[in-house]
């Protein structure tokens, strides 16, 4: 039966059944893990394919070897193909594809929709009624610009609950980066003016602003209005900073990416650029995981078609080679578009400098990766020596747990590996109190790893997807080493290590004591490089499980107790803020007063008085 075939076998039954259209298919194994995701213009050739004794690399018959059981979805055409497959492989992470893993949101300046329109920095999902510009390519570029933004157009940053609760202009007014509508030392209209200004600006109609400003300051110094006069001028210089920052090699590329690669070592960078109304808006750098028998023009396509499921699509993507499917790719991405997009590979002028110089970026970046890759791989192979292990470890999964008295406790999990610190690994676990004494620190650590590692048991098994660490580094002693130890054994984790590293009696670094099962307490000498090694990991995990501490403490700081009222939203909670002015003097007012309040009807009104009566 065809259930009980596997690898070359299965295929050669299964492809009788498939069709010559179109789509995309999944080579599944064991425990129901997707191996591969494909797209085929003909399903039944490219599938066919896999049935060959010759031809295939070593990856791709171990893929084939794996495989127990296959399906395939047909589409219209092969541009449809490639986005499903992209979409797919985004799903599943399949081992045997490329992967961008990568793979975050880019943020965005945005105006808000209100009377007076806030400029703020946003990453994730775009209303309608709001104005957006980007993307850029980090949080600090946004800040930075945002800054100056502020001075140019003294536009506001505070929130709705400051601006609403203002007596008196705030700092920013007197530093001069807000024209503190707040007060009302600025009128609707004239804010209104500075919001279309600064628009235009960041839609890159930097002539018209400036002209705007430059005929606004001829008029003021001609009518004697010196001082109004020297504010345009500052702000006409602002503008030119901010272009002179965000000005580079290319000014006439309107809305464009520019796409390089560079791979040597078996490794592969993916440099991008933004430009975004004749401005440049930074770049970024992505190392996605690739194989030895993919070419550089399919490693390009796998990039372009699992990035731009997430990221907006511009009207032109510049790039340094022809993709592989070049056709198809375009095609794709116009229909995920709407529109056209057109990919260019320039050969000459202006744009092919751009593009060399990103294809120098990408090389830079990939070199340094590599250097660093070297570094940490010799400070992995000191670990293994240092503590016994069989083999080099890959993954370090380094545990800590910080709370105050037992109060909103977190637990923080890092990652560090052959690449250094690999930060979107990194996870914090929100304690349950409720299943443990407060303060008991063993507990907290036997719940943060029953929990990691059961969901690894469920979704990696076999351990074959890299879900797993090689080493466990735990801050702590040997009643630590004991909790870890027995979370192992009652979930049944065999050859797991693990090590607990703890500051000696006096808490001073470099009197470190290492604990592990079998083994005595030791410590390493002071000025030993691992020893600063393991330092660094500890202190990594101390830093994100203390600020993920501090973020927790701080929201249930701006808890307020009309959060737990049935029915109270954000809208009825401001008006009984605003007329009341606090929570205890809305838990003191009568029913009668409550009724008076904006929004708040009689039903409400009853709710909320014996909410706070009975």
């Amino acid at each position: 039966m065809e259930s009980e075939l596997k690898g070359r076998e299965y295929i050669v039954a299964f492809v009788k059944r498939v069709s010559t259209k179109s789509g995309v298919y999944r080579m599944i194994g064991a425990d129901d893990a997707v191996l591969y995701v494909g797209k085929a213009k003909n399903l039944s050739n490219r599938i066919r394919h896999y049935t060959s004794t010759s031809g295939l690399s070593s990856r791709i018959m171990r893929m084939v070897a794996l495989t127990v059981r296959m399906e395939v979805i047909e589409t219209r055409n092969e541009a449809e193909a490639l986005l499903l497959e992209a979409t797919l492989i985004k799903k599943y992470q399949p081992r045997y594809n490329i992967l961008l893993k990568d793979d975050k949101s880019y943020p965005y300046i945005c105006l808000t929709n209100h009377e007076f329109p806030r400029i703020v920095k946003h990453r994730g999902v775009q209303r309608k009624d709001e104005t957006y510009f980007g993307p850029f390519a980090s949080a600090q570029a946004v800040d930075e610009t945002i800054t100056l933004l502020q001075k140019a157009f003294l536009l506001r940053p505070c929130s709705d609950t400051i601006f609403q609760h203002r007596t008196r202009p705030c700092l920013q007014y007197q530093i001069k980066r807000c024209s503190a509508p707040c007060v009302n030392i600025i009128n609707k209209q004239d804010y209104a003016s500075l919001i279309r200004q600064a628009s235009q600006f960041l839609r890159g109609k930097n002539r018209e602003v400036q002209e705007q400003l430059t005929q606004e300051m001829q008029v003021h110094a001609a009518n004697y209005e010196y001082e109004r006069a020297s504010v345009c001028r500052d702000r006409i210089r602002i503008l030119t900073q901010i272009q002179e920052q965000q000005q580079m090699v290319q000014s006439t590329l309107e809305e464009a990416d520019v796409i390089a690669c560079h791979h040597e070592s078996g490794q592969a960078c993916v440099q991008i650029w933004f430009f975004r109304a004749g401005m440049h808006f930074g770049n970024h750098a992505y190392f996605p995981a690739q194989f030895s028998d993919q070419t550089p023009e399919e490693l390009i396509t796998a990039f372009m078609g699992q990035y731009y499921q997430t990221h907006p699509i511009p009207k032109l993507i510049l790039l340094d080679r022809t993709p592989a499917d070049v056709e198809v790719l375009q095609d794709a991405l116009s229909m995920n578009a709407q529109r056209k997009v057109e990919l260019s590979v320039p050969q000459r002028g202006e744009r092919k400098r751009v593009v060399e110089a990103l294809q120098n970026q990408a090389q830079t970046a990939l070199q340094l990766r590599l250097a660093q890759r070297t570094s940490e791989l010799k400070h992995l192979e000191a670990v293994r020596d240092v503590f016994g292990l069989k083999i080099t470890p890959k993954r370090i999964e380094v545990y800590d747990n910080s709370h105050i008295s037992g109060t909103h406790a977190v637990g923080g999990m890092i990652v560090s590996g052959e690449q250094g610190f690999e930060k979107s690994q990194y996870r914090r676990f929100t304690i349950r109190l409720e299943e443990l004494t407060a303060g008991d620190d063993y507990a907290m650590l036997k719940q943060v790893l029953t929990r990691r590692l059961s969901r690894l048991r469920k979704e990696d098994p076999d351990r074959s997807l890299g879900m797993w660490a090689d080493l466990l580094l735990i801050d702590g002693g040997k009643g630590h080493m004991s909790t870890t130890a027995e979370v192992l054994a009652t979930l049944g984790i065999e050859n797991l290590p693990f090590v607990c590293i703890a500051k000696g009696v006096d808490r001073n670094a470099g009197r470190e004591h290492f604990f592990m099962p079998d083994r005595e307490p030791f410590q390493l000498p002071v000025n030993n490089p691992t020893l600063h090694y393991l330092q660094r990991l500890r202190d990594e995990v101390h830093r994100f499980a203390i600020s993920s501490h501090r973020i927790k403490r701080a929201n249930a700081m701006q808890h307020s107790v009309l959060d737990d009222i049935p029915n109270i939203g954000s809208a009825r909670k401001k008006a009984l803020m605003l007329h009341f002015g606090s929570s205890k003097a809305v838990a003191e007012a009568s029913y009668e007063a409550l009724c008076k309040v904006e929004g708040i009807n009689a039903r409400i009104a009853q709710q909320i008085y014996d909410f706070f009566h009975e």
